[in-house]
């Protein structure tokens, strides 16, 4: 590829300050960072804390999603092909049917291969409705302001597919991923300014915009006329012991169950957990606090119990493998920018989206999922959370050198 590196140089003096397409520099620059890494680095030791740069971040978090994404496209296509079979169909309809057919692919649910592709024709096309939407958005905002494209969005616009489910239109979900992209963060400044997550800012639009097509009342499956109700749901009307009939504990940890798209699968995320905590990039203190708010309060309401809300008796083991729980955990609300950044506001931080989760999803069921509304919760507080852990150490500091 020395090639491409070689006209890419003879290129950049053209927008460069002075250059003929100078106001263009900053789309140039995201084509060449994304091809290669940057070519002008620190090189002081003063001033290199460690390896790791922006890119090799949202790189590593890439490959934690990875997992995700594979089970992702695998899981939707096998519950459409289960669904097309119970329907008694042997072809998919529309043009994935036509896609399928002519790489001479069935709709096998036990084909991992069959899933997987039939899984691909509905995860991709939202994949690059994010990225060209979303990227064209940052682009916008890159030229007006003279800034540098930042590879964040490699990330955002990886994640706001994965939480979306297979049947989302695409027009909405370039709505989406604007409401996202423009609301959630450029209004704000751009990368490293925004308090909201981006994709969950985008999510919620679509959850209160076009409640019908993301709610939780019903699972999303890849298939016109088969649809049912959710596990999350299920527990609303009949508990625990309604949420067992309808999936097992094994099938809703591995993934094998309807929702969005990258949610489903706790194993695929806790994978993506141990690549993130190894690498330094997500907080353990987050995902353990969220884990030990959420399940605490759980345990109080089994304790309590009640005869009129039967999501009382959902214990925290099915919390944690159920909805969005485990994706939100790992890869929401870790979000360095939006969520708490000292030490002990990171545990305060995690507890209270736990407990926001649980209440959501036990005392209001009529949101049963509950992770995308209490990381956005959590969004929120995190600033005043980190003001006054700050304003706290300080004190305490002042208070022991006799000030």
């Amino acid at each position: 590829m020395k090639f491409l590196r070689d006209f890419l140089d003879r290129q950049q003096p053209r927008f460069k300050a002075g250059g003929k397409f100078e106001k263009y520099y900053a789309l140039f620059e995201m084509i060449d960072t994304f091809l290669y890494t940057p070519g002008e680095v620190t090189k002081e030791s003063t001033h290199v804390k460690d390896s790791l740069d922006l890119k090799r971040m949202m790189m590593t978090v890439v490959v934690a999603l990875v997992p995700c994404i594979i089970f992702a496209m695998y899981n939707t296509g096998m519950q459409a092909n289960l669904a097309l079979a119970k329907l008694g169909q042997q072809a998919a309809s529309g043009w994935r049917g036509d896609v399928l057919a002519f790489f001479s692919i069935g709709i096998d649910p036990q084909s991992f291969l069959s899933s997987l592709a039939h899984g691909a024709l509905y995860f991709v096309p939202l994949l690059i409705v994010s990225y060209a939407v979303g990227g064209a958005w940052e682009s916008l905002f890159a030229l007006i302001r003279g800034h540098e494209i930042n590879e964040g969005f490699l990330v955002t616009g990886m994640l706001f597919p994965l939480i979306l489910p297979p049947t989302m239109p695409w027009w909405q979900a370039a709505l989406g991923i604007s409401f996202g992209v423009v609301v959630g963060k450029e209004v704000f400044g751009g990368v490293g300014k925004n308090f909201l997550n981006p994709a969950l800012t985008g999510r919620a639009f679509l959850f209160f915009a076009y409640p019908a097509q993301i709610s939780g009342d019903a699972v999303w499956i890849a298939v016109d006329g088969f649809s049912g109700a959710t596990p999350l749901s299920v527990g609303s009307a009949g508990g625990q012991a309604a949420i067992e009939k309808a999936v097992s504990w094994t099938d809703a940890f591995l993934g094998m169950i309807p929702g969005s798209m990258g949610e489903t699968s706790t194993l695929a995320c806790l994978i993506g957990a141990v690549i993130l905590i190894i690498s330094g990039i997500a907080s353990w203190r987050i995902m353990a606090s969220v884990v030990i708010g959420a399940g605490c309060l759980a345990f109080l309401f089994n304790a309590v119990g009640s005869s009129t809300n039967m999501m009382f008796s959902v214990t925290p083991g099915w919390h944690f493998v159920l909805g969005g729980f485990a994706f939100g955990l790992v890869f929401m609300a870790t979000d360095p920018v939006s969520g708490a950044m000292t030490r002990t506001g990171q545990w305060i931080y995690g507890l209270l989206i736990g407990c926001m989760v649980i209440l959501i999803r036990v005392v209001n069921p009529a949101f049963p999922e509950g992770m995308m509304l209490a990381i956005l919760f959590g969004n929120v507080w995190a600033p005043v959370i980190d003001h006054y852990v700050v304003k706290a150490n300080i004190k305490r500091r002042m208070k022991r050198n006799g000030q």
